[in-house]
């Protein structure tokens, strides 16, 4: 359908591009969560998910040759192969429309058309941004789990020695990875390797309750089944249970769990007053060496850093911070508080991390500092040529549709204004990159991102 077909007050808002430019400026107005991933198409017509492979690396040679076996054509050398891991990639369409009725707007149809595209714009920046987050912290569909996966605490404290513990979030311990780098559900012949309290034990089994009633955001609630009996003195209330292949998760005051953090003027363990568990420049080091430990590699320069207005605050009160900046406090982190740079983190203030209810000391937060290739996106290969013959105008912008349809209703009224979005994201892992390949590299599946849990200050130096 040709520009003609929309109203005369529109046609030079389309021409102009006015309206891409004001989706786009809206789509991309703000840094998020989305940023870190890995841009990859997805083929068309293979199906709604994709098993990517990623290669590993070959083990350095320490060992000289040796003469006596330098003959024949192999030179006494035997080939070797890299190991390989496997991740999969599911796409769905996500969208979201709006209707501009060009005659009960009157005059003021060219603004109210704009503007529809600017909140378009917004919600699908919101939208994918919040995917990518929920994929980060959660973990892609038949994956290991995320940042937050195999990292929880017993909810009900075991009466006697048994092989089953009740646990807040069972995320992160549904699956391993094999010798083939193929990732399958845990179980008798494929256990995980567990640490409850402080005892290890091998997880063979996982069940999610019925009712869901797990306080971490997105977490679920349910039951780790184990080969043999784990003591009474492990599965004690809010004891930390940690899978051998879990990602970092940190907390000020080296606090074990969640429930472990204090809000200033609590007294700790040995009866003495704390200052509260609130974000530190101590803590956001050790996530960086954590990173730099398992080679992630920068993103510009800087591990990006998601986190909310309240920890950011906790972060400005802490003293070393306050001694980083002394007689700084014209700079534009104390000024602004926006997007800055310290000791190799891009500090990126977000309104989208994950917030958990009070679990007794004050309102959980959660910051994640990425490195590159931390996340996979999925844009679907064909998504232009798939809208080329709808009618109306369609405008392709950072891999998503803006899609603008003339009057079709019956009065010749109402015009469409829509974004598409064919896609999805997926968390690569990095179990090859170990400490043969890189000495100082964890055992954990996901080795590109930190996840710092903490109290958030507020105004007045209480908690949130």
């Amino acid at each position: 359908m040709a520009i003609a077909d929309f109203p005369a007050a529109l046609q030079p808002i389309i021409q102009q591009g006015f309206l891409a430019r004001a989706f786009e400026a809206s789509l991309e107005s703000k840094l998020g969560f989305r940023s870190v991933a890995d841009r990859m198409d997805f083929p068309a017509r293979i199906g709604q998910t994709i098993t990517d492979t990623r290669r590993g690396l070959l083990a350095p040679v320490e060992t000289p040759l040796n003469p006596a076996a330098n003959s024949n054509f192999d030179n006494g050398m035997s080939p070797t192969e890299w190991s390989v891991e496997q991740y999969t990639l599911e796409i769905a369409q996500f969208g979201n429309t709006m209707d501009l009725n060009q005659v009960t707007e009157g005059v003021g149809i060219a603004n109210q058309f704009v503007e529809n595209a600017q909140v378009l714009g917004i919600n699908a920046r919101q939208s994918l941004d919040r995917l990518a987050r929920n994929s980060l912290f959660g973990g892609a569909i038949g994956g290991v789990g995320g940042y937050l996966g195999g990292n929880t605490r017993v909810t009900t404290a075991l009466a006697a020695a048994g092989t089953t513990v009740q646990v807040d979030d069972i995320r992160g311990f549904q699956r391993v990875m094999n010798s083939m780098g193929q990732v399958i559900p845990v179980s008798a012949t494929s256990g995980m390797t567990v640490t409850v309290g402080s005892g290890s034990y091998t997880l063979v089994n996982v069940a999610a309750d019925a009712t869901n009633v797990s306080k971490a955001p997105g977490g679920i609630s349910g039951t780790l089944t184990f080969s043999e009996n784990v003591a009474t003195t492990d599965a004690a209330l809010n004891a930390a249970v940690v899978a051998a292949t879990a990602p970092l998760v940190l907390r000020p005051n080296g606090r074990a769990t969640t429930a472990g953090l204090l809000a200033s003027g609590s007294k700790d363990a040995n009866g003495n007053v704390v200052t509260g568990d609130y974000l530190t420049i101590d803590t956001m080091l050790g996530a960086v060496a954590a990173l730099r430990n398992n080679n992630v590699p920068t993103i510009g320069g800087c591990f990006n850093c998601f986190l909310d207005n309240s920890q950011l605050l906790g972060l400005f009160r802490d003293p070393d911070f306050k001694l980083l900046y002394r007689g700084q406090y014209g700079s534009d982190e104390y000024r602004t508080g926006q997007v800055f740079e310290l000791l190799g983190i891009r500090f990126i203030p977000t309104t989208e991390a994950p917030q958990q209810a009070s679990l007794g000391q004050g309102q959980i937060h959660r910051a994640i500092i990425c490195g590159a290739g931390a996340l996979i996106e999925g844009d679907y290969a064909n998504m232009a040529q798939a809208y080329a013959d709808l009618p109306g105008e369609v405008e392709h912008i950072d891999d998503v549709l803006m899609v603008t349809r003339p009057p079709l209703d019956r009065l010749g009224q109402i015009i469409a204004q829509s974004w598409s979005w064919i896609g999805g994201f997926a968390l690569p892992t990095d179990l090859t990159a170990n400490t043969t390949i890189i000495p100082t590299a964890t055992n954990s599946y996901l080795k590109r991102g930190v996840v710092i849990e903490s109290l958030g200050a507020t105004s007045l130096g209480a908690t949130a």
